[in-house]
């Protein structure tokens, strides 16, 4: 009974966790339930020498939604947009250039 071999497939496991893909040049684009209908958008993984405020501001400005940028536990910077806004952050960075499209992950309900 001890040769008994079992498949170590994980289904929780992404694919880009894979071997060989890296992680790091994603951007998670990501919603958070808060209170009731309420809820948040938070756009993480951006390149650090990006501008991360002045991006945070035309976010604001385009999708008439309130934000902020908060400090991530990893010293990373993090946008949080008030409302579902994941498409449109996906095309806003796509328009603007800022990311390609294959480098957006949107996550969430």
């Amino acid at each position: 009974m001890s040769d008994l071999q079992f498949n170590n497939f994980d289904a929780f496991k992404d694919a880009a966790d894979e071997p060989g893909a890296s992680q790091g040049d994603k951007v998670h684009v990501r919603v958070q339930q808060r209170n009731g209908r309420k809820c948040i958008t938070t756009v993480a993984g951006l390149a650090d020498d990006l501008d991360i405020k002045r991006i945070c501001k035309a976010f604001k400005k385009n999708f008439s939604c309130n934000g902020a940028v908060q400090k991530d536990e990893d010293a990373s910077e993090v946008i949080q947009l008030s409302g579902d806004q994941r498409t449109n952050v996906k095309e806003f960075l796509v328009d603007q250039e800022i990311c390609h499209s294959d480098a957006v992950v949107l996550h969430g309900f």
